[in-house]
């Protein structure tokens, strides 16, 4: 038996529907089948081919120019101005989902927050403006409910952004140190939150000081390689020590966690700080290190929290691998065409990084809820979220 992998191109295909009419001469009336259903009124592009359009343009980041270029050497020619239409068009279909994931991941008692920016087509330029998530995302602590994410666009990076976007929520929200999140923590704003620090985001401060392979390659290229720093080096030793004890413990239910910390984290943590204090002392408040340094010591309440509540994580890269869809995409579209295509992407990344969090194909999702939500009761909106949508689709594989 000899096996060769082959791939058949993909079709396209007209559906003609065809209702007849039917006239009754006793009572002389004329009967004819309701039309189908078209996702975009009086349109002609079926749910499969939206959803592919939307999937290729924010799951696969390819622009809608590079989309119609490949339509057309397929035989089927259509415009960019209509993909455009279509994408637009398609987003306000889907736009009820938005307010049930918001609703869902603000209902989290502990939330992953980040940002990044986003390239803004300006008059004869472009201006960077952001990108905003919120993960929630419970399985490191053996939660039940599904994991999910939220994106907001805004013009600029201003604090007020995120008070907006959490201005009713209160929990624990993991974060970098970005000075905007401040008036979030304020003890006498009504729904308090606490801060969580991100020890990946310490440790890469300290990694880059300390990075041994970085500096090889460097001298392998015949430039100066930059000193290694033993200080750095013992640091980025010290909080990995840390991280593989807690991959010893993820998934396990707090209460676990919690105990864990307490016998194995906790003196590691003592034992880091009277260390860095020691060796804070010896150095110039200018050099790299002691920033470093001065990084963590200042915010060290909020980076040893995790050793008193077993839902805390001890990173944030929960919001970073959310954002990492947008980053790769940003070097294939350039830039977002204006702030309503940046508030579309926003949107359109809410339905396919929450797909992917449940191990849902977004394509394959959004073709079917394109194809219902018109008649879909809309106080069952729920059923169509991605983690609904799996256990239902499951279902129905089983009765088959």
């Amino acid at each position: 038996m000899t096996e060769t992998l082959e791939v058949i191109p993909r079709q396209w295909k007209v559906i003609q529907t065809v209702r007849e009419k039917f006239s009754c001469r006793d009572c002389e009336t004329i009967n004819q089948a309701p039309a189908p259903f078209h996702v975009i009124p009086r349109g002609w592009a079926g749910p499969s081919l939206l959803a592919m359009i939307l999937f290729e343009k924010y799951g696969q980041h390819q622009p809608l120019n590079r989309q119609a270029e490949r339509y057309a050497r397929e035989g089927v020619p259509l415009s960019l101005s209509t993909l455009a239409d279509k994408v637009g068009t398609c987003c306000s279909v889907l736009w009820p989902l938005h307010g049930r994931l918001l609703s869902h991941v603000l209902a989290a008692e502990r939330l992953h927050g980040d940002d990044t920016t986003v390239p803004v087509l300006a008059k004869g330029k472009t201006v960077t403006g952001r990108c905003w998530t919120y993960v929630r995302d419970d399985r490191p602590f053996g939660g039940q409910a599904p994991p999910a994410a939220v994106f907001f666009y805004s013009r600029d990076r201003s604090g007020e952004y995120p008070q907006q976007h959490l201005a009713s929520w209160s929990g624990i929200l993991q974060a970098d140190a970005y000075s905007g999140y401040g008036k979030l923590y304020n003890e006498e704003r009504g729904a308090p939150i606490l801060e969580a620090s991100c020890w990946a985001h310490a440790r890469r401060k300290f990694f880059e000081l300390a990075d041994i392979e970085a500096a090889a390659r460097r001298k392998a290229r015949g430039r100066t390689p930059p000193v290694i720093s033993p200080i750095a080096l013992e640091a980025v030793q010290r909080i990995d020590a840390l991280f593989e004890i807690e991959r010893g413990i993820n998934r396990l239910p707090a209460e676990q966690r919690l105990v864990v910390r307490q016998a194995q984290s906790a003196p590691l943590v003592v034992a880091l700080e009277a260390w860095m204090r020691e060796e804070r002392r010896k150095l110039s408040r200018h050099a790299d290190l002691a920033r470093a340094m001065d990084y963590m010591l200042k915010r060290w309440a909020s980076f040893t929290r995790f050793l008193d509540d077993g839902r805390i994580c001890l990173s944030n890269n929960a919001a970073e691998r959310a954002l990492r869809g947008l980053a790769l995409g940003r070097k294939a579209w350039l830039f977002a065409g204006s702030d309503r295509g940046g508030q579309r992407a926003a949107f359109m990344y809410n339905l396919i990084v929450s797909a992917k969090l449940n191990d849902v194909d977004p394509q394959a999702w959004l073709a079917d809820v394109l194809a219902r939500i018109a008649d879909h009761p809309a106080n069952r909106l729920d059923e169509l979220l991605p983690w609904r949508w799996a256990v239902e689709q499951e279902r129905r594989k089983l009765a088959a």
